[in-house]
């Protein structure tokens, strides 16, 4: 097994980069049995979010922490033992490879989730950083709730701990953004990543949540990194 996470080196250690679900890859040995054309959408990966990381790490010289496989094969945002980990089907799309899986097959997957987060600590730990940035994005609307009203170009998600949200929001809104509080997720309910890394740390994070049409060419990319930049740069400067 290769390793789940690349780790982007990066001088300024204030801020770390956790991209959760920054890859459509797949291992050699793991047939999901979707068609290819599933590989390249949101149900496989959060688009845009491999390139934003990249560019929002070299703009802050910060590290980052980049997942190397899809969501599809290991969900590093849920738990261990949750069974959204390993997703039977996500958005009307049936994940037949994830179906009926053997134990020895169950376990290779926990794997890749176990290194996954032990390479993340292990990040947290050496750097202690003092704000943990959270990137995913979202697509604009779900083919199983197409009524559902997705406006935000951006939101900001949280559980129990705040600080990192509320001068976030203000920045961006300061930027003449829409900007969703705990949309189109909330935090509450999916923050595996940063309820462990983040809070169980004591350590502040901002958990962004950008839509994915708006990072669909280098333009895109560019624009939300500095939307991104200040809004990281508002909450160092909020923090005590």
């Amino acid at each position: 097994m290769s390793s789940a996470a690349e780790v982007i080196a990066g001088s300024d250690g204030r801020w770390l980069i956790v991209a959760d679900h920054s890859s459509a890859a797949v291992p050699p040995g793991i047939d999901l049995k979707v068609a290819p054309a599933v590989m390249g959408t949101h149900i496989a990966v959060d688009l845009g979010v491999e390139a934003l990381s990249r560019t929002l790490a070299a703009d802050l010289g910060c590290p980052a922490v980049l997942a190397t496989v899809s969501r599809l094969v290991a969900d590093f945002n849920r738990p261990l033992d949750n069974e959204g980990m390993v997703p039977a089907s996500s958005d009307g799309v049936t994940i037949a490879g994830n179906v009926g899986l053997s134990a020895e097959a169950h376990e290779a997957r926990r794997a890749w989730h176990r290194d996954y987060h032990r390479r993340l600590a292990a990040q947290v730990a050496q750097q202690r950083p003092r704000l943990l940035l959270s990137l995913h994005s979202f697509t604009p609307a779900l083919a199983t709730r197409p009524d559902e009203a997705r406006p935000w170009p951006v939101g900001i998600l949280w559980n129990e701990d705040a600080r990192g949200a509320e001068p976030a929001i203000a920045a961006l809104r300061a930027r003449g953004l829409l900007v969703g509080e705990n949309q189109p997720y909330s935090g509450r309910e999916l923050n595996f990543s940063m309820d462990v890394h983040g809070e169980a740390n004591g350590i502040p994070y901002t958990g962004f949540e950008v839509r994915q049409d708006e990072l669909a060419d280098d333009a895109g990319i560019a624009r939300w990194s500095a939307h991104l930049a200040a809004a990281a740069r508002a909450v160092l400067d909020a923090l005590p």
